[in-house]
């Protein structure tokens, strides 16, 4: 059976930090830029943790 092949999309969105847990970054911070506050933009720049439900999968598509 050969090795899994890691998807290459999944890679460049999700890290892997020192702990373990998966990292990801926030949507709409894409365009339309004008309209958020300097606020909302400031917190949408923050990576969140991927949530559990979505952790299997993530790991899957990493080939983890």
């Amino acid at each position: 059976m050969p090795k899994m092949k890691t998807r290459r999309s999944a890679k460049k969105r999700f890290k892997r930090t020192g702990t373990g847990k998966i990292m990801r970054r926030k949507a709409f911070l894409g365009h339309l830029m004008e309209t958020k506050s300097g606020t909302r933009k400031r917190r949408l720049k923050r990576a969140v943790v991927v949530d559990g439900v979505d952790k299997r999968r993530v790991r899957d598509m990493l080939g983890e």
